[in-house]
């Protein structure tokens, strides 16, 4: 009786002219559609502020967090090949960073041409360890935007900038590809500090992963028959270029 309830109410707001309106309203607001209408609503009310509810996010958050690490450090595993550019102008000159699968060294060295694929570590010359790394510094604070020249002719990719601080005053200099790409790497070495990770890229993450599973974890499941026998296995993608090896 609550659903026919609902179900004339609903169609009733949308003030129908005529009787055959208000019928073809009626037959789209069928029980699953309130159902859905029920959650989503629900998902936006104040009883989603409420405490237990508050208390549900609190505890998902860090486990969410975790799995963005995760995913970022696995990320810096597979490396990325940077372009080198000058104070004086671009160059078609490339070198290529990763870090090790135990996470404890950058590997980095140059290439004579953009790479199509991963580089293997024993091919990258040079090793910085993770547990020299000092800071990691991004923007116009970077040692190579600050360059004479180099801020007003890269003006473009200052916020592609980062750097790596290790030692006492030596530094390894970035130019990310993009701005996901940059998110990415400054995650990452962020991470790797044991550094809270601030990128925009890990706030949309963050809201995506964390709506996701309160939706999962708060649905109604009253009146849903659930099947015995599961659901069929879907057929293979074409690639995997989406999923990340964990080992």
């Amino acid at each position: 009786m609550q659903v026919v309830r609902e179900q004339i109410m609903r169609a009733l707001t949308l003030k129908p002219n005529s009787l055959d309106q208000f019928k073809s309203r009626l037959q789209s607001l069928s029980y699953t559609e309130i159902l859905k209408i029920r959650q989503s609503e629900r998902m936006n009310q104040e009883d989603f502020q409420s405490r237990p509810i508050l208390e549900l996010r609190e505890k998902i958050q860090p486990e969410i967090m975790e799995l963005i690490k995760q995913q970022r450090l696995n990320r810096l595993c597979d490396g990325t090949c940077f372009r080198k550019i000058s104070s004086r102008r671009r160059q078609d000159k490339f070198w290529y960073c990763r870090l090790s699968p135990n996470h404890k060294v950058l590997h980095y060295g140059d290439l004579e041409e953009s790479p199509q694929g991963e580089v293997p570590h024993d091919s990258l010359q040079d090793k910085l360890p993770v547990a020299d790394i000092k800071a990691v510094i991004t923007g116009k604070d970077c040692p190579h935007m600050k360059e004479k020249g180099a801020l007003k002719q890269n003006k473009e990719v200052l916020e592609l900038a980062f750097s790596v601080l290790y030692e006492s005053d030596e530094y390894l200099n970035f130019i990310a590809p993009d701005k996901h790409e940059y998110c990415v790497w400054t995650d990452g070495l962020n991470a790797l500090l044991g550094k809270e990770m601030t990128s925009d890229y890990t706030k949309s993450d963050m809201d995506t992963l964390l709506s996701m599973e309160m939706k999962l974890r708060l649905l109604d499941l009253e009146n849903i028959q659930i099947p015995e026998a599961p659901p069929p296995i879907p057929k293979e993608p074409s690639n995997y270029d989406f999923v990340y090896d964990c080992n």
